[in-house]
């Protein structure tokens, strides 16, 4: 197992609340090695959930001395320009614009209505016309989570 992957289970370990979790642990690969701990939550995070992990991660690796050279611990939230990279993220975000790029390079757009864990659906943001009628219609469209590549929120400032 790798160092990042000791350090996500060290930093899932020492969570408090079961409604947060780690996204990613991403590790410089330059000295002074920087250590980022990527933390959201079902309901979100605050600035004191991050602080108490990163005290106790910290305590945790120095004890543990699972970086044997100097480093620096950040924990963070993911930020706004992130991809969604769990399928809770995805949970969390239901009712959010999300912009998906799916492996084959097709983008969609659209509100997010749901997502279980095999897929997710959206409605895109383009209304299609219907075939009988001059009516524009929503269509759903489901996309299963082994076709994304990425998907980002979409920021809303309205």
């Amino acid at each position: 197992m790798e160092i990042a992957e000791k350090i996500k289970e060290l930093a899932q370990s020492h969570l408090q609340d079961a409604a947060h979790f780690v996204v990613d642990v991403i590790l410089s690969k330059h000295k002074p090695y920087k250590v980022t701990v990527i933390l959201d939550g079902d309901h979100g995070i605050n600035i004191d959930d991050c602080t108490e992990l990163s005290r106790k991660l910290s305590e945790s690796l120095d004890s543990l001395d699972l970086i044997s050279d100097n480093y620096t611990l950040e924990v963070g939230t993911p930020g706004l320009d992130q991809p969604l990279k769990l399928k809770r993220q995805f949970i969390k975000n239901v009712g959010r614009e999300l912009k998906v790029t799916k492996k084959d390079k097709s983008i969609l757009q659209g509100k997010l209505m749901s997502a279980d864990a095999d897929k997710i659906v959206l409605i895109p943001s383009t209304k299609e016309k219907s075939t009988k009628s001059k009516k524009m219609e929503l269509v759903e469209i489901e996309i299963n989570f082994s076709d994304i590549e990425k998907a980002t929120v979409m920021v809303s400032f309205k």
